[in-house]
């Protein structure tokens, strides 16, 4: 399914800009999505209400044809690069061609996102166009509403990132607390390097990847994004944040559960409790036409009735809630909209985390995550996968 770009045609209309440009590889997500491509090297995507465009080499140019969503292909050997660069040499051939095709694609000026190569921006002003940073970002709201294939490429996402988590917390349920009070695995001592790489080739067999995951237990688990390393202890939380991508189609998921092996503590226990309700309470107030900065509160609240700092009451606090209650989830691990204070409006179509946690080296760390789609009247929640903290 095409995605719906009605609003970045308004969006250009009503500035009198003739184009949006994209100068980035398919990593960067408004470049996978605007140009339907995924190339490990940059290449130029352009877009006007009448067309989608796209400048890549002579080596993604057979790919580009048949597989990006682009009207007019184009290469640098169509503007004569070879002798451009004889005349000009490379830097301003570049910028030559560049030009010539937006000249192509009638564009005079363009509205680029905020990280936008400086050298094309420029040597496209030396060329004659007009070059403007769209502070709105329409682009990413744009993105943030997903299609219903979107949200199938996530569910699927989501799907192998259970099987992983099932992996990692099968890793843990076999283990032991030795003599020392450590976790141990078959006579090995337990580590978060060893639970990573079950997590990891789990993902791969299924055809998705990460580039880092979170088994953080302890003290290590107080900082919400230490990765984690060395021997897992018995009696104290862990942390498992896993949040792979689809190698194909891009998409990601993202889910986190906090498990402890052995007896854990009073303190950590109480922890455990008010987070499960925390996240309740957040998955409560989700619906279209809520803000972010509603969810957000319905989890401090939680926190705050039971006399635990929040960045929200205290912005300068090292313990307790410290960070946000969720983000958006797409072609990035990370976009709109946001569970924050600043958070705005919410719209049927986003898929969002719903991720309350605690956290202090002195205790440990909690945190459990769902990742869900908002509706009209509410939320799909895409997690299947149990809230279990003692794993026996």
């Amino acid at each position: 399914m095409e995605p719906d770009l009605s609003a970045l045609d308004d969006h250009l209309a009503d500035h009198g800009v003739d184009g949006y440009l994209i100068d980035a590889d398919s990593t960067d997500p408004n470049q996978r999505y605007l140009s339907g491509f995924d190339a490990p090297d940059p290449f130029l995507t352009c877009y006007t209400p009448d067309g989608l465009a796209v400048l890549v080499s002579g080596l993604e140019y057979g790919r580009a044809v048949t597989e990006s969503r682009a009207d007019t292909v184009k290469r640098p050997a169509d503007y004569d690069r070879r002798q451009l660069v004889s005349e000009h040499g490379p830097t301003e051939a570049s910028h030559r061609v560049n030009s010539a095709f937006l000249a192509d694609c009638g564009v005079d000026s363009v509205f680029v996102p905020d990280r936008f190569p400086l050298s094309t921006a420029d040597g496209l002003r030396e060329q004659g166009h007009t070059v403007s940073v769209d502070t709105d970002d329409v682009l990413m709201d744009i993105r943030s509403v997903k299609t219903p294939e979107e949200i199938d490429h996530i569910r699927a996402a989501q799907r192998a990132n259970e099987a992983a988590m099932a992996a990692a917390e099968s890793l843990l349920a076999a283990a032991s607390v030795d003599s020392d009070g450590r976790l141990s695995h078959e006579g090995d001592p337990l580590t978060s390097e060893r639970v990573k790489h079950e997590i990891e080739a789990t993902l791969l067999e299924d055809g998705y990847g990460l580039d880092s995951t979170i088994v953080a237990g302890g003290a290590q688990a107080a900082d919400p994004h230490e990765r984690g390393s060395g021997p897992l202890w018995g009696d104290e939380a862990i942390i498992i944040d896993i949040f792979p991508q689809d190698k194909t189609t891009g998409y990601h998921a993202d889910m986190t559960r906090t498990f402890c092996v052995g007896e854990p503590g009073e303190t950590i226990s109480e922890w455990y409790d008010l987070t499960e309700r925390a996240l309740d309470a957040a998955l409560g107030a989700v619906e279209a036409g809520a803000s972010g900065a509603d969810v957000h509160a319905a989890a401090c609240e939680i926190y705050e009735d039971a006399g635990l700092p929040t960045f929200r009451t205290d912005p300068s606090t090292e313990t307790g809630f410290i960070h946000t209650t969720g983000h958006g989830v797409g072609l990035a691990i990370h976009e709109q909209p946001r569970l924050s204070t600043e958070g705005g409006e919410l719209a049927a179509g986003q898929v969002i985390t719903v991720e309350p946690g605690l956290y202090d080296p002195d205790v440990g760390g909690v945190r459990i995550e769902d990742i869900i789609v908002v509706t009209e009247n509410g939320y799909e929640n895409l997690t299947d996968y149990p809230r279990t903290f003692v794993v026996d």
